[in-house]
């Protein structure tokens, strides 16, 4: 935006020079790009930041540099002199769809004369880059760069009924904007129409049909709030972008409308003559109510490191327009001015006191922290769990905690039974494609094995650890939970070896997970048949700890494969990394190496396929026989000479006394003890 030192001069009386200004407020925060010398003024380039629409004006500049010298603003006081008539008799306004129009203010004057501007209204536009066109064009621009607030004019004659209807564009409609470009409108676009057609594209430009002409009188001078997500979508559509939308877009100051208009049409009437009406056609159906900020003073310095003397906060902030609500020496709670719409919170106002008090007086320093050099309670348990899976041959990968909307996949228990509203959206999503925060750790662990077989390597084992998110209490932070997530699919490679000997498989994954949580120093897990919505039915299983179901493990769905384009079995697990930390670590227990030899006994069970390994093992455990101290799968068999719904499963007891070696018939008393119980509780026979 290109701003006139000599304008700032008559606002702010500055002492500087255009290089010290160029220089000041570069440090608070608004770059000037260049400064060049013009008719004998000086011309600022300045960089104005989007959130920042109150700078887009010459007495918004002017805020800042009074600030930055301890001075203040002369803003103009317009009064239109001698005023007569109402406006009620001479226009109507009615707003139909105020979500995009919330405030729209319309005054009459009448008895205007069109003809060239003065010598220094166009010699100052031409200063600031714009072409002079008439006395009243030239005026609503010229008050566009002092207050910041678009303004039209529109001849009166020219609007059917006399009337402004603020609504959204028919379907069809057109109009021919003032650069006499025939414009097709679309639904969601807001006009400003008479009774019969669009007169402008509201908050862009100005229709053709409705502008003034020398032989205009009467002027309509229209002041309004538009939403700034319409006028840039608009804008966007049309591929219009003018001085108006962009200040549009960046929003105007609400509460400014009237000043802006009062001051319009003193200087129409004082510069083209007419008498103006004595009061304005306001329509604001709803107030835009006013916003408060408190700010703890501590604050200041705890978040900067800047030492800010409490009235030095006090003098920034109420000279930015923030005015003190409450004054405590606990907190100060401040009115945010209706031009501010980029502060919203308490670290807002910190940075405020912080730009203007000097970014360059900020030291480097590490931030305050209470466990400064220690680790995490939970920190030792995470390295020997990342350390168990790199030992089983797992590389580490971290995805992006932002994604699409995933309805696909079962949730941690945790989170169990939210559904596609408890996603936590993004309102300013730095990829549009990746809106939302993830509630699994799945999608980003199978979009990491795809990129690998896309460049051709088939043999992936991939774990991450990383926090997943869901919707809490309205009003309320998202809920965080960490978890802890497995991929493998291709072939089991051994150390040294350059082709794999067989296919990765269910129980790889699951030795996998075991490991990490031995590592941990955890109780076991428990493994239970479970329908998962990612899994395959038969290839899936819920995983419990102490009781508490905590996870889910199996093979990746064929529908699920086949949208990541899977031409391989993949498989994947997920738990509840939160519940695994606040479980207890079992005891270090030590104990002397056995003295006595052990005596092994193998026994092959016929059963039915639905007995799980975990049923046989837990049940032998279960039957407390003195000297039985371990029992273990050896194997499995289904096939030829096994009936169907059956398979044969190999266990292996082992026998041990602490005080003597077992004698054979001792050990073949308990061992038909415990295989007669193996029978009769699972109906198997011996093979």
């Amino acid at each position: 935006m290109l701003i006139s030192y000599n304008w700032q001069r008559e606002l702010t009386a500055t002492k500087l020079d255009p290089q010290e200004v160029r220089e000041r407020l570069t440090n608070v925060g608004l770059a000037v790009d260049a400064v060049e010398e013009r008719d004998g003024d000086h011309v600022l380039d300045v960089e104005v930041p989007s959130n920042r629409g109150d700078c887009l004006s010459h007495i918004g500049i002017a805020r800042e540099l009074a600030v930055i010298e301890k001075s203040t603003v002369h803003s103009p006081k317009p009064k239109v002199e001698n005023p007569e008539g109402k406006i009620s008799d001479l226009a109507r306004v009615e707003i139909r769809d105020p979500d995009l129009c919330p405030r729209y203010a319309a005054r009459v004057i009448r008895g205007v004369k069109i003809a060239p501007s003065p010598e220094w209204l166009v010699k100052l536009l031409e200063v600031l880059g714009q072409r002079p066109i008439n006395n009243v064009a030239d005026i609503t621009n010229y008050v566009l760069h002092e207050f910041g607030q678009p303004l039209h004019a529109f001849d009166l004659a020219k609007l059917g009924e006399s009337r402004i209807v603020i609504r959204r564009a028919a379907k069809g409609e057109t109009i021919k904007t003032l650069d006499g470009v025939e414009r097709k409108l679309e639904r969601e676009m807001l006009v400003i129409a008479d009774a019969t057609r669009p007169v402008a594209v509201a908050g862009v430009m100005g229709g053709e049909e409705s502008e003034i002409s020398s032989t205009t009188q009467d002027v309509l001078i229209e002041s309004a709030y538009f939403n700034p997500a319409s006028v840039r979508r608009t804008a966007k559509l049309l591929g219009l972008h003018t001085e108006a939308s962009h200040r549009f877009e960046r929003g105007v100051d609400p509460e400014g409308v009237l000043r802006a208009q009062e001051r319009c049409v003193a200087l129409i009437c004082e510069i083209a003559g007419g008498v103006a009406t004595a009061d304005v056609l306001d329509v604001y159906p709803a107030a835009l109510p006013a916003k408060s900020v408190e700010l703890r003073p501590e604050r200041v310095e705890a978040i900067t490191g800047l030492q800010v003397p409490r009235a030095e906060v006090l003098r920034i902030l109420t000279a930015l327009g923030f005015e003190v609500r409450e004054d405590n020496p606990a907190r100060l709670i401040f009115t945010i001015p209706s031009w501010r719409h980029d502060v919203a919170i308490e670290e807002d106002l910190v940075e405020e006191v912080a730009r203007h008090t000097g970014y360059d007086q900020i030291k480097t320093a590490l931030p305050p922290a209470s466990l400064a050099g220690e680790y995490h309670s939970s920190e030792r348990r995470k390295r020997a769990l990342r350390q168990a899976m790199s030992g089983r041959g797992f590389d580490e990968a971290i995805s992006l905690s932002f994604t699409e909307l995933t309805e696909d996949f079962d949730l941690i228990a945790e989170f169990a039974g939210r559904g596609r509203e408890s996603a936590v959206t993004l309102t300013n999503p730095i990829i549009e494609e990746s809106s939302r925060m993830r509630q699994t750790l799945l999608p980003g662990l199978l979009n990491s094995i795809r990129h690998n077989l896309n460049h051709g390597v088939r043999d992936v084992c991939l774990f991450e650890t990383g926090r997943v998110f869901v919707v809490s209490e309205p009003g309320q932070l998202p809920l965080e939970r960490e978890a802890f997530a497995l991929a493998a699919t291709g072939g089991a490679m051994a150390a040294d070896r350059a082709q794999a000997e067989r296919e990765l498989d269910f129980f790889d994954l699951k030795g996998a997970i075991e490991s990490a949580v031995a590592a941990m120093n955890l109780p076991p897990l428990d493994f239970k048949i479970a329908a998962v919505k990612h899994l395959r039915p038969g290839q899936s299983a819920a995983i419990s700890i102490e009781g508490a179901r905590v996870g889910s493990i199996g093979c990746l769905t064929e529908s699920l494969a086949g949208a990541y384009k899977f031409r391989q079995p993949i498989f994947v697990a997920e738990v509840d990394l939160t519940a695994l930390l606040e479980i207890k670590e079992l005891p270090a227990l030590y104990s002397p190496l056995p003295r006595f030899p052990a005596i092994v006994r193998d026994v092959s069970l016929l059963l039915d396929r639905k007995v799980t390994v975990a049923e046989l093992l837990a049940f032998t455990l279960n039957l407390k026989i003195e000297n039985l101290v371990a029992t273990r799968f050896v194997g499995s068999y289904e096939g030829e000479g096994i009936p169907e719904g059956k398979r044969s499963v190999t266990l292996r007891l082992e026998y041990r006394a602490s005080d003597r070696t077992l004698r054979d018939e001792e050990v073949d008393r308990m061992h038909i003890a415990v295989v007669s119980a193996l029978k009769i509780e699972f109906m198997a026979e011996i093979r």
